[in-house]
């Protein structure tokens, strides 16, 4: 049963018959970012939490560049996963670039899932003809440049305006930063690469399951459009417009965070 569950550093807590909920991180982050959100679904969840392969304390020699050159190798994780714990009627709570890998989970296995949350997601970052993903061809060829060429300069400089402005929580900020320098660099490089020319636009109108879209506010990462753009190609969707500024409101907004999924969960 070792391997795949080591492999992603998977933890378990919560009440093993209850509703298994797993929780899947963004980039340059790990399953600690969940630990404000997490422990509230304990009390009648079966709560499951990761790493992605190249994050945290997963096994980074199980990276694998090809594998993990499209986002449909992490959703291949999280499926195994789920079969290796014998779960189904999961509920995914996904932050950032993981809302779409758990698209594609669901894709390849919707007979394991039962309700997806996405936070903060975006399905294409690179603006196309009327579709605004909020950043240019020119951005994005910048951000990866810098990237490669500075990975402790450029996640100094990016950690910050994804985490937005909590002047009361400066700690916030420089956690994710940590986060970001702690990420091996070569692996990092192909994740960004990975995240930010993905596009899976098209893969939304495969959701069927229950899903609830978490829009911040002020979010350079997922603006207020393209959270729009999730809920209406996803049929039947919920949208939910938090308060919490920034990309990161599991950490800078847990009760609402919390309060929004409990919500959506109990409607």
């Amino acid at each position: 049963m070792g391997s795949i569950l080591t492999r992603n550093c998977v933890t378990l807590s919560g009440v093993p018959s209850g509703r298994p909920i797993v929780f899947a991180h963004g980039f340059g982050c790990d399953q600690a970012m969940w630990r404000f959100v997490a422990p509230d679904f304990e009390v009648d969840h079966r709560v499951v939490l990761f790493d992605h392969v190249g994050a945290g304390r997963s096994d980074l020699t199980a990276y694998d560049p090809g594998k993990y050159g499209s986002l449909h190798g992490y959703a291949h994780d999280i499926v195994e996963i789920c079969r290796e714990l014998g779960l189904s009627d999961v509920v995914i709570v996904a932050h950032s670039v993981s809302a779409m890998i758990g698209v594609l989970a669901l894709q390849e296995a919707p007979e394991l899932f039962g309700a997806l949350v996405m936070i903060g997601p975006n399905p294409r970052y690179v603006d196309d003809g009327d579709y605004v993903g909020g950043f240019s061809r020119a951005d994005i060829a910048g951000l990866l440049d810098a990237l490669d060429s500075n990975h402790l300069g450029w996640s100094a400089q990016m950690a910050p305006a994804i985490m937005g402005n909590h002047p009361d929580h400066p700690e916030l900020a420089e956690e994710l930063t940590n986060s970001f320098c702690r990420t091996d660099p070569d692996i990092a490089r192909q994740f960004a690469r990975v995240t930010f020319l993905s596009d899976n636009r098209a893969d939304l109108a495969d959701v069927v399951v229950p899903t609830l879209v978490l829009q911040c506010s002020e979010d350079v990462i997922a603006p207020d459009v393209v959270g729009r753009y999730v809920h209406e190609a996803v049929t039947g969707s919920t949208f939910t417009q938090l308060a919490a500024t920034g990309h990161v409101p599991h950490l800078s907004a847990p009760e609402e965070t919390t309060a929004a999924i409990r919500a959506f969960l109990a409607g």
